[in-house]
């Protein structure tokens, strides 16, 4: 609706998970360093872990689109698979049919993969998201895969991305085995107030105003505390005070354009 006022090719603060619109936080560059480092490096399990709608998703995202060949990359996004269904995800992600049903034809298969990316140089990258919500046999499962070895190094590099509590659970006695294989981790937390800022020209940048609206320091202000600097309640604000700023017919954001937009936004950002 407003996009045509503001000059923009597409909106800025939609809240999917595009790489595209990434926000380079020093957080979210030195988690994507830690994870390249682990993959490369060949240490088996990563994990990145953050509130919700802190970016890990997008990071996540972002994540396969920079890893090129011959590394082959699985993106789990749904967590309530059985320990099965996520075989046959996984398997179809790195392109491998297999017609066998049972669980033993899935892991030699698998293996039989690793091993082939193994002899040309690249290796696996397994990255499921909302690990928080496997339950403890699935994680156990996850955690055998990671047997697939040479002498020198982990065959299938599993980057587990989750909300806090994934860091309780990994904490308990019964999960200890994981917990003790995860060689990187990370914590990407929210935005400061000058990120904040940094975060709406960015994503105004990214979706190419040609008119961009002027966000004054108050009302930078205003927004950084409605959302807490969480990226996805920074988006969900905006995209309610870009609303109101067209209603207004003004491009510069004030205080009161971003009040008016929280009083009569439904959903809800605290």
């Amino acid at each position: 609706m407003y996009e045509a006022f503001y000059g923009l090719k597409e909106k800025p603060f939609h809240v999917t998970a595009d790489p595209a619109f990434l926000y380079p936080s020093r957080q979210h560059q030195e988690a994507m360093a830690h994870l390249t480092y682990g993959i490369r490096e060949r240490l088996g399990f990563l994990m990145i872990t953050g509130e919700v709608g802190t970016g890990k998703t997008t990071l996540a995202k972002a994540l396969v689109e920079r890893l090129e060949a011959p590394t082959r990359t699985a993106l789990i996004l749904n967590p309530s698979l059985s320990g099965s269904q996520m075989l046959r995800s996984i398997l179809h992600d790195f392109g491998v049919e297999v017609k066998a049903a049972t669980r033993y034809a899935l892991l030699a298969a698998l293996e039989q993969f690793l091993l082939a990316q193994a002899k040309t140089g690249g290796c696996g990258v397994l990255i499921i998201d909302e690990a928080q919500a496997l339950n403890h046999s699935t994680l156990d499962q996850v955690r055998l895969l990671s047997n697939v070895e040479t002498p020198k190094a982990k065959l299938l590099q599993i980057v587990l991305v989750g909300q806090p509590e994934l860091e309780e659970r990994l904490a308990t006695p019964r999960l200890r085995a994981l917990a003790q294989r995860i060689a990187v981790r990370y914590r990407i937390n929210p935005l400061g107030l000058e990120e904040v800022a940094d975060y709406i020209q960015h994503r105004l940048k990214i979706a190419r105003a040609e008119r961009p609206p002027e966000f004054t320091q108050e009302a930078i202000l205003a927004v950084a505390r409605a959302s807490r600097g969480i990226p996805r309640k920074i988006n969900f604000v905006c995209d309610a005070v870009l609303l109101a700023g067209f209603v207004r017919e003004t491009r510069t954001i004030d205080a009161g354009v971003v009040a008016e937009a929280l009083k009569e936004k439904l959903e809800p950002v605290a």
